[in-house]
């Protein structure tokens, strides 16, 4: 019996969250069934030291094209092959782009908790699947004060979206499974889950103030909220 009722109440939260969801983008430009869910995550790491170099060889002047003649030049990430070095650029070229260019010097301002935290961020812009998963999923369990994310809470978010997205309705178990521990492996390199197996304990971030006043200046405090598990 307690079950069901956890079950509805789950439910009903989670259409609360996509009206929340809705509402925020609709405010910041981007509608819901514009949304492009891929899976591409799971070929990709969290690259926070490529991502920080890239970023400082912005603040020193240098453009994205140089960066990326650079990297052809001189294998800047000390990628295995070429073609790895192509790869680790391009998504890292993406996830910087995601974010405004005001967040850069706050990046290099910022401690390496909060740059990591930044690196997160840039994550969620670049991906909308890892994004309603921080909102729906990482935030409402701060909002609960739950200190633990669960394969099960991973396992229903996913099912959810099966049933609101034909795309990722036609994923396999085996996709979603690598997708569910990529997930996880990207807040533990976050900073924000515990590295533990079993159930992953979370840890709250503590965002710096200038972050906070950079998140909301440019319309993004629901990602603001989603790390912090603010309503």
């Amino acid at each position: 019996m307690n079950f069901i009722s956890n079950l509805v109440k789950y439910i009903l939260r989670r259409l609360i969250n996509g009206l929340v969801i809705f509402d925020s983008k609709l405010k910041r430009g981007k509608i819901m069934e514009q949304k492009t869910y891929r899976a591409g995550l799971v070929k990709l790491s969290f690259w926070f030291s490529e991502f920080r170099k890239v970023v400082q060889f912005l603040n020193e002047g240098m453009t994205l094209k140089d960066i990326e003649q650079l990297n052809i030049a001189e294998n800047i990430f000390l990628a295995p092959t070429q073609a790895r070095a192509i790869q680790i650029y391009k998504t890292v070229f993406t996830r910087v782009k995601s974010l405004h260019a005001d967040f850069y010097a706050v990046f290099e301002e910022s401690d390496i908790t909060n740059q990591k935290i930044i690196n997160l961020m840039a994550i969620m812009e670049s991906d909308a699947l890892f994004f309603d998963f921080m909102y729906e999923v990482y935030r409402e369990k701060l909002l609960l004060g739950v200190d633990e994310i669960a394969d099960s809470d991973i396992s229903i978010f996913f099912k959810d979206k099966q049933l609101q997205s034909e795309r990722v309705a036609k994923w396999t178990d085996y996709t979603l499974k690598r997708l569910g521990e990529c997930y996880k492996t990207m807040l533990m390199e976050a900073g924000v889950l515990e590295r533990e197996t079993g159930v992953r304990r979370i840890i709250r971030p503590i965002t710096d103030r200038a972050l906070e006043a950079k998140l909301k200046e440019h319309g993004m405090a629901i990602t603001l909220h989603a790390l912090t598990g603010v309503r």
